[in-house]
């Protein structure tokens, strides 16, 4: 292969996807120059461009999707390939990879000990994924399913069981007007400045956790944009903003010093969903959802 490197394709089949050098970076996590540097290397050893670049757009080159066309079912072939050799390694049950955001609630804990008590010989690895990337991961095949906020609205992504439908609270600093309160209307959410969400996440996604408008539709005051949720929690003890967060996530954190957890009246309640991908099934993440649909009380 004339010392192609995985990773040149890798940023090839992102860009490609993205059609721009800078998210294509943030869902590889590296630079915007790094990416133009591994596609430079990719299309020297082609000898011809694959990419059109202007101050306008990206876009593929004739070549540049006649290559995507024969690499992606290459790529997804070669990468099966090593998945089944990991698992064969590991014996028949094989491996589990469960990514969730914020908080591994009753819920999950109960499904994960149901799969384990029901397939002792599949290792299981649980992996803590960005509130700022609830689907990346997924999409890298860092994890085989993943436990995400909703909503999901994602073609290549299968959605189900959701479970964990709770009341929404906010996050304030112990400072803050509203830590004395009892709970809040959904419209006064127009008197604090509300943290938001960076990252590769969809727009649809950023707005759910930290909407813009009330349901009335005065507008909500953004307050700091972050990548974690431990990030978000230290600005609101800090009071450099308020963060919506569902009630086991607040139960979770309660005993923080610097924060209070007030319910808030008027807010569609937070739901958590399992998600696989549609083009990547796996025997243990199909196995996994039955045992969360089981744990949660809800169909898979």
């Amino acid at each position: 292969m004339s010392g192609v490197e995985i990773r040149e394709l890798e940023s090839f089949l992102v860009l490609a996807q993205e059609l721009h050098f800078g998210r294509a970076g943030e869902r590889l996590y590296v630079s915007q120059s790094r990416v133009s540097q591994l596609l430079r290397s990719l299309e020297s050893r082609i000898g011809a461009p694959l990419v059109e670049r202007t101050s306008r757009r990206v876009r593929l080159t004739p070549l540049g999707e006649s290559f995507l066309a024969g690499l992606r079912p290459a790529y997804d072939a070669l990468r099966a390939t090593v998945d089944e050799a990991r698992a064969a390694a590991r014996g028949m049950g094989g491996e589990l990879r469960i990514g969730f955001q914020g908080t591994v609630d009753d819920y999950l804990s109960r499904a994960i000990a149901r799969f384990g008590d029901r397939y002792p010989e599949c290792a299981i690895d649980i992996v803590e994924i960005p509130l700022s990337d609830p689907f990346g991961p997924l999409r890298r095949q860092e994890v085989d399913c993943a436990v995400v906020l909703l909503p999901v609205a994602e073609d290549d992504l299968i959605l189900g069981p959701v479970f964990s439908q709770q009341p929404q609270t906010l996050a304030v600093s112990v400072r803050h007007p509203f830590a004395a309160r009892d709970s809040l209307s959904a419209e006064e959410l127009a008197d604090c400045r509300l943290i938001g969400i960076d990252g590769g996440a969809p727009e649809y996604w950023r707005q759910a956790q930290a909407p813009g408008l009330t349901p009335g539709g005065l507008p909500v005051p953004a307050g700091p944009s972050v990548n974690t949720l431990q990030e978000g929690l230290s600005l609101t003890a800090a009071n450099r903003g308020a963060m919506l967060l569902c009630r086991s996530t607040a139960d979770y954190h309660g005993r923080h010093d610097s924060l209070t957890f007030v319910p808030v009246q008027g807010l569609p309640h937070s739901e958590l969903g399992l998600i696989r991908h549609r083009l990547r099934p796996s025997a243990q993440a199909e196995a996994f959802a039955l045992a969360v649909s089981e744990a949660a009380g809800t169909p898979a």
